[in-house]
């Protein structure tokens, strides 16, 4: 059965490939029109379900540039129901979660900058504010029944050592502070002494402590010093609190202390609370990758290790819903692909069940009743819906790889989900359910916000295959001008995702507008998932280890020749353009192969020594070059594969992005790259986008992305006309 429904969403796909919607062609501003749902939640009875639709509006600040807006929405899990907006407010709401009785929803919304925990009567009345923590509120979750809600915040070290609840003692942390030549003990004295700067050495420790407080200084000691978008001397904690769901209730904490807390929730009978943590380690929490599943009393007191093991990391812990079962996630700190495991709560000795699977998996939701556990699970090009089947604990797939379930919640017998697919960026669906198919059934398109989609003409990809020189199977995807006429050639660009462990399909939302966009301007878009990409297994997600430049590039390049060899492409108009890992290998293709006209690269890593120093995504270094920058044989490996010892054979015309505030991948390479290009005196643009991160072109500013998309466009005109 399983086998006849997949060839027949293959025959379908096939059929679609060469479909059109409406007439108009993408416009680059169409990006601004792009709706996304996500955060889908059903209700306790399964009768209705709550979800966030993101929105890109003008920013009444200024008239030229837009902000993200996110509202709540909910919707009857029945076929034809139409969702019905609950938000309007001008602050977003995020992170919606329904009361046990499904009369009320808890969401998170800013106040005075501050995200704070709001409740939604549904019954009538406007929504109001629970939660006035100084640390913010996230991620409310509420108890069996009803009466509280567990939230999290996030502490900084600076207060949490002050904090007379969280911190009761004003003690420092166990594991080391990493500050050289110097005690915890006289790190606390120097906390509690008088600033002085002519005073005594803990007065003027005290003074120097102050200075960092008030900005003056930022002093690193810690080994993870860069986040996002800066460095920071600072470490902040998770901290979670359970307060009356009730006008003016107090919070109180849960956990206190040091530890790194990853989730808390109730036990279904609201007795215990399930806890994944790295409690009381003896290491900094930089160096400590581990986490553990603990249970406490519901107050947080009595903690107990349930689930443990030296070098392996335990999260994503979901209870069933009479609490029978445990759902989990395990493996090695440094591993590949986390293993999902079941174990009947409250029986430790129990060995674990270990459902096979070799796919990177997410989002685990119980049936109601406890028959199935579903999760999606990024697969082929896809990120298809799949479900264990608890009686014989085997992974059925319930929808196809043509598409990305983005969210998704389930009800009696129905699935209530996000969808990604080419003919839409993002819309809700609901689907029945059975135990005799495993299959979506009777699926019907709730939500229409992207209706304007309709009037485009779009592009549909073809996906193909071929075997590379590793004997491994590799899919790309071909997309022709959106106007192709037979007997014409056209330009064609080819497409890189980064990761290098992501993975790309038709189903990948963040990549939608961009690909549509090139073809309605007409360029053929090739892109593929070469070695080393998520969804096909462990083995080959590790293909490229050592070999991030040559391996990858065959795959990429293999692609292209295999699109050209259809005959439409005009081979004097060949591009090539990608972001992050993608970046780095756009580089290394122009620096060993000449065949293109012009070439982008955004956020990319160009000399790997350095990206060891200047990227908060270091750790990518010894995970896939076996060392450090310092060690010979590693370093000798380093030098082969950065694009950057490759630069004097770079004659391709080439444009560069980064972001002033990028700090996963650095942005120093991308000064280095663009130095030596101009030395050299080859064809090289450099552009930098003030206060932009690594993820511009996702979820950055809006005026940002629709820059970078021009100024790639434009650049390849200047080459192509």
């Amino acid at each position: 059965m399983k086998k006849t429904t997949l060839l027949f969403f293959c025959s379908i796909w096939i059929t679609l490939a060469f479909a059109q919607n409406g007439n108009s062609l993408m416009e680059v501003t169409d990006l601004l029109k792009m709706k996304t749902a996500g955060n889908v939640a059903v209700a306790n009875d399964g009768s209705k379900a709550v979800f966030t639709l993101t929105t890109i509006e003008p920013d009444e600040r200024s008239k030229q540039d837009y902000k993200y807006v996110n509202q709540l929405y909910a919707v009857d899990m029945a076929a034809g129901a139409t969702p019905v907006q609950l938000t309007y407010a001008k602050e977003s709401s995020s992170a919606p979660a329904w009361s046990p009785d499904g009369k009320r929803i808890a969401f998170v919304r800013a106040v005075d900058g501050k995200p704070q925990v709001f409740i939604l009567p549904l019954g009538g009345g406007e929504a109001w504010q629970l939660t006035k923590s100084t640390s913010g509120a996230f991620n409310p979750k509420w108890s069996p029944d009803g009466t509280r809600i567990i939230y999290s915040a996030s502490v900084q070290m600076k207060d949490l050592l002050k904090d007379s609840v969280l911190n009761p003692t004003r003690s420092y942390p166990v594991w080391p502070s990493e500050k050289p030549g110097i005690s915890n003990a006289e790190l606390q004295r120097a906390a509690k002494a008088r600033p002085n700067p002519n005073g005594s050495i803990d007065e003027i420790r005290a003074y120097l402590l102050n200075n960092e407080a008030d900005g003056k200084a930022t002093v690193l000691n810690k080994l993870n010093f860069q986040d996002e978008s800066n460095i920071s001397g600072n470490m902040s904690f998770t901290q979670f609190f359970v307060v009356d769901a009730r006008p003016q209730a107090e919070s109180t904490p849960i956990l206190t202390g040091f530890s790194r807390y990853g989730s808390v929730e109730f036990t279904p009978d609201g007795k215990k609370l399930l806890i994944t943590a790295d409690i009381d380690s003896l290491e900094h929490p930089d160096r400590s990758l581990e986490s553990e599943i603990y249970v406490a009393d519901s107050n947080g007191k009595h903690i107990r290790l349930f689930l443990g093991q030296k070098g392996q990391s335990f999260n994503s812990a979901r209870l069933s819903p009479t609490g029978k079962w445990l759902a989990y996630f395990y493996g090695p700190v440094d591993g590949d692909i986390p293993a999902l495991a079941l174990m009947p709560f409250g029986e430790r000795s129990t060995d674990p069940i270990v459902i096979p699977m070799d796919r990177s998996k997410g989002n685990l939701v119980w049936s109601p009743d406890e028959k199935y556990l579903y999760f999606v699970a990024q697969s082929n090009g896809g990120a298809p819906l799949y479900r264990v089947n608890m009686l014989t604990k085997k992974v059925e797939q319930l929808s196809d790889f043509n598409a990305g379930i983005t969210s998704f919640g389930v009800g009696r017998d129905k699935v209530i989900f996000a969808k990604t697919e080419v003919t839409t960026p993002s819309d809700i669906f609901i689907a029945d359910m059975t135990a005799k198919d495993a299959a979506l059934k009777n699926i019907s398109q709730l939500s229409h916000f992207n209706e304007w989609v309709k009037d485009k003409k779009l592009s549909l990809p073809e996906k193909k295959t071929f075997v590379n020189n590793k004997g491994q199977t590799v899919e790309y995807w071909v997309m022709k001008p959106t106007n192709f006429q037979a007997g014409k050639k056209y330009p064609l660009l080819l497409e890189i995702h980064g990761g290098p462990s992501a993975m790309w399909g038709p189903g990948e939302a963040s990549m939608w507008h961009e690909f549509q966009y090139f073809a309605s301007k007409g360029y053929g878009v090739v892109y593929s998932n070469p070695r080393g990409s998520g969804g096909y297994g462990v083995d080959f997600l590790r293909a490229n280890v050592n070999d991030w430049g040559a391996g990858p590039t065959s795959d990429v390049l293999t692609a292209l020749d295999q699109a050209v060899a259809e005959g439409w492409a005009d081979t004097t108009k060949l591009m090539v353009t990608g972001g992050s890992y993608a970046g780095y290998l756009t580089a290394w293709i122009i620096s060993h192969d000449n065949r293109f006209k012009a070439a982008c690269s955004q956020r990319g890593v160009y000399d790997l020594a350095t990206f060891f120093g200047e990227g908060n995504a270091w750790r990518l270094v010894p995970r896939y070059f076996g060392g450090y920058p310092w060690e010979p044989k590693v370093k000798e490996v380093l030098e082969r594969e950065s694009p950057i010892n490759y630069v004097q054979n770079i004659t391709t015309p080439y444009i560069i992005f980064h972001g002033d505030n990028d700090r996963r991948t650095g942005f120093v390479q991308g000064e280095m790259m663009y130095r030596s290009l101009k030395v050299l005196g080859r064809p090289v643009e450099y552009v930098r986008h003030p206060g932009a991160t690594h993820e511009l072109t996702r979820s950055g500013d809006n005026r940002q992305r629709i820059d970078q998309m021009l100024r790639t466009y434009e650049f390849f005109q200047r080459w192509i006309r």
